[in-house]
């Protein structure tokens, strides 16, 4: 059963680490949650797992990327009054000079395409609801680069500076936008993914930090910042494990 007149929160990229984290704070926060990600059988398997801790969940299997079915989703909701940005994610770690330009669009696509399609076609919903709240996950990859980083950052900051200027643009209107910059956060599927299956140099990436970010860390602030009362606006929320001083200063206990 879903009660019509509960804030309905959008999370993309849901089906697993901080998109999944962040669905099951915001439910347990009171928002009926709607789940996409393009895997079905992940946003499903959560929604049943919510629906059965009493939450208020849906699942639509979504790709960010593909603009008429991000519309069609937008018309099928009845309203919205949060939405993260949550889908993205890294490939390779090469340099410039030999970065592969499908990986560069590809993260490109993802990040900054993929928010911009959600968040032009939920607005206007989002301004309907008189306390509509854009939440954009960045990266403090898009505040600072480091080798081998330039694609993912690239993305990052593109990401960044579409929520920078829709907070310009859209002042004045009951909508805040809300930048969240994780820095080292320890997710299943982040760096494996990045480094195409590859464990061992997955593994490299954390080597020595005795605690890394977590997924429930940074849907914590996520949830912190939505839920602070709607004209408090949270511009831009930094987080990083206490062992990381920037994207390039990180003690290991090796």
């Amino acid at each position: 059963m879903t009660d019509a007149g509960t804030p309905v929160a959008v999370i993309t990229g849901a089906s697993s680490g901080i998109g999944a984290a962040t669905a099951r704070q915001l439910a347990a926060a009171g928002y009926r949650v709607v789940l996409t990600a393009r895997r079905k059988d992940r946003i499903e398997a959560l929604a049943a797992e919510l629906a059965e801790a009493g939450r208020q969940a849906t699942a639509y299997a979504l790709d960010v990327t593909d603009r008429a079915a991000v519309d069609a989703f937008a018309a099928s909701l009845d309203r919205c009054d949060v939405l993260v940005n949550n889908a993205g994610g890294a490939l390779g770690a090469d340099p410039v000079a030999t970065g592969d330009p499908a990986d560069w669009r590809q993260m490109y696509e993802v990040n900054v395409i993929g928010a911009l399609h959600t968040t032009q076609a939920l607005l206007p919903a989002l301004t309907a609801s008189g306390d509509g709240t854009v939440v954009i996950l960045s990266s403090t990859a898009g505040h600072a680069t480091y080798e081998g980083g330039a694609g993912y950052v690239a993305a990052k900051n593109g990401a960044r500076v579409l929520a920078e200027t829709l907070r310009l643009e859209i002042v004045g209107t009951p909508v805040r936008v809300i930048e969240v910059a994780p820095g080292m956060v320890r997710t299943e599927e982040f760096a494996t993914t990045r480094f195409r299956g590859d464990e061992e140099k997955a593994a490299k990436v954390y080597a020595g930090v005795a605690e890394p970010l977590t997924a429930d860390d940074v849907a914590d602030t996520i949830t912190w910042a939505v839920t602070r009362p709607p004209h408090v606006n949270i511009d831009l929320l930094v987080v990083r494990p206490r062992a990381q001083a920037s994207n390039s200063k990180v003690h290991r206990e090796l």
